[in-house]
């Protein structure tokens, strides 16, 4: 894997480090991922009630947009929420995503990520200290923005990215298991 935690270039050193952890998970988002095809992407488990790669890739991305807007202190605008929301659905569950391929997927990452560098770019060691409010409307207490927003972008990016493996794996078992 990569795990290249250097700083970033324009950035200062801790924000920087902490950038590149996200980097790194976008790198092993997309090593995972690489040569999915479209019945791989929208796969929702053998009876059809699991979160499909799709709706895991379409959840980090909106919770990275989230944080962008977050740590910017700037609520998401209504054409954002428009294009990659809502965070969950009528029924608390990821949203259905179906029919988008990988590449968009990983391209829209990828957009978000730009949005994320410019945005820590801007700023320094010490906005770390910053309180940010957060949930799927800022509605949760708030909490200092340091080394929090970094560890909560990584861990859920790390547990769906462990998901995304695990649905993979069962499904090239239960692939190679026809005969």
């Amino acid at each position: 894997m990569f795990y290249d935690l250097q700083g970033e270039e324009k950035m200062e050193p801790i924000v920087g480090m902490l950038y590149s952890a996200v980097k790194e998970n976008n790198k092993r988002l997309q090593f995972i991922t690489n040569g999915m095809s479209q019945i791989e992407i929208d796969y929702k488990g053998p009876t059809n009630d699991f979160n499909s790669a799709a709706q895991l890739i379409r959840h980090i991305i909106y919770v990275d947009l989230n944080w962008v807007y977050r740590i910017k202190d700037q609520p998401l605008p209504h054409s954002l929420k428009e294009q990659y929301g809502p965070m969950i659905d009528q029924d608390n569950r990821l949203p259905m995503i179906k029919g988008k391929s990988r590449n968009t997927l990983i391209s829209e990452h990828g957009s978000v990520l730009d949005m994320l560098k410019e945005t820590c770019i801007q700023l320094t060691d010490a906005d770390l200290e910053r309180h940010v409010g957060f949930g799927h409307d800022n509605e949760k207490q708030r909490f200092d923005g340091g080394y929090g927003i970094w560890l909560t972008i990584t861990a859920i990016t790390r547990l769906i990215l462990i998901n995304l493996e695990s649905g993979l794996m069962n499904l090239h078992i239960k692939n190679s298991l026809r005969f």
